[in-house]
């Protein structure tokens, strides 16, 4: 490990708000190029402010990062590690940028994203291959770690915390209640070029199984494109309705396509949902995501060993395997539709 050609980390992530002033300029830049009704920005600005405009997804990140900080101290890895977002500060420039200042030559980077999507993978790479032009030819290079969908260390916080949820259930639903796990929905053009339903399936079998719970779902939620662009279905809040229907006894909402508890777990499951099931009468309770879970926060740290190691042994549950390091060419292809009206009406 001492020889590696790494000498920092870089965790990437979204990034988000932090004051009521700066939540529609980061929608802006969120939606820049899409093609996104306003209405329907000004609907997710009404999100934000419903939280005092403020995400949670920055401290999170930054609690993260004091705790893989100190993870590393305890283990003997001296790596320093640095943080950039794709659409709120700190921004992926001004962070390259002060590696640069610091002469970081080669990075490893934690992508905040568990799956393998266009937004989740290839559009970070995009975003960190722009702020290196930005800050040119002395800017650090980064190499991504490999997704972890079916890594032991996502996989098993994510079993303990759905386990937790599900026994806060009253002790007659539990049997048969249905473990709905929820992921950011995508355009179907997207999905068709990249692997991300497939690791989310294998994801959650992988959960149920371990609970020894078969009744399950894959749901879908926080979509924003125009009414008439497929993503992918069911919504949570349309299976919610259906699972009343049927009379399911209590559903326990796992957001497995998320790693925290930012503002789309918060509005989206936690208000929205919520209202669902308090109008159909339906017991339900959300597991935590896994934020700083010990196990998590030791899994980042195995999967920069792993890769500055060259370590060939690299842990994977289930059917699919561990994901590839470098990502082929053509992966994760997606061309996003651009705004048909370059005027106010349109996103960007």
């Amino acid at each position: 490990m001492n020889s590696s050609p790494f000498d920092a980390l870089l965790v990437v992530s979204f990034g988000g708000p932090e004051g009521p002033d700066e939540v529609l300029p980061f929608l802006e830049n969120v939606l820049r190029g899409r093609n996104v009704p306003r209405e329907r920005m000004l609907e997710v600005a009404e999100h934000y402010q419903h939280f005092g405009g403020v995400s949670p997804i920055n401290q999170q990140n930054r609690d993260l990062i004091q705790a893989l900080r100190e993870d590393f101290q305890r283990h003997g890895l001296f790596l320093p590690i640095y943080w950039g977002n794709r659409n709120w500060h700190p921004l992926l420039p001004e962070t390259l940028e002060q590696m640069k200042r610091d002469g970081i030559r080669r990075s490893l980077a934690f992508f905040t994203s568990a799956y393998s999507s266009y937004s989740g993978c290839r559009q970070y790479r995009e975003n960190i291959a722009a702020a290196q032009q930005t800050v040119g030819p002395e800017a650090p290079q980064v190499d991504k770690l490999r997704v972890f969908f079916n890594h032991p260390g996502f996989v098993e916080p994510v079993c303990e915390l759905t386990a937790a949820a599900l026994a806060s259930l009253p002790e007659t639903a539990r049997p048969e209640a249905l473990l709905l796990f929820t992921a950011h929905s995508i355009p179907l053009a997207m999905a068709a070029n990249c692997r991300y339903e497939a690791q989310l399936r294998e994801t959650c079998r992988l959960v149920a199984e371990a609970l020894g719970h078969a009744r399950w779902q894959l749901v879908f939620q926080s979509r924003s494109g125009p009414p008439g662009q497929p993503w992918l279905e069911p919504d949570v809040c349309a299976a919610l309705e259906q699972a009343a229907d049927a009379g399911v006894p209590g559903v326990v909402l796992c957001p497995v396509g998320f790693i925290s508890d930012h503002m789309e777990v918060l509005y989206d499951l936690d208000v929205e949902a919520a209202d669902v099931c308090q109008r159909r009468g339906l017991p339900m309770v959300r597991a935590a995501t896994v934020g700083t879970h010990p196990r998590f926060v030791r899994m980042v740290r195995e999967l920069v060993v792993e890769r500055m190691s060259g370590q060939s042994d690299k842990p994977a549950l289930g059917t699919l395997g561990p994901s590839h390091d470098v990502c082929p060419a053509d992966c994760c292809l997606y061309t996003p539709q651009r705004p048909a009206r370059p005027d106010g009406n349109s996103a960007g």
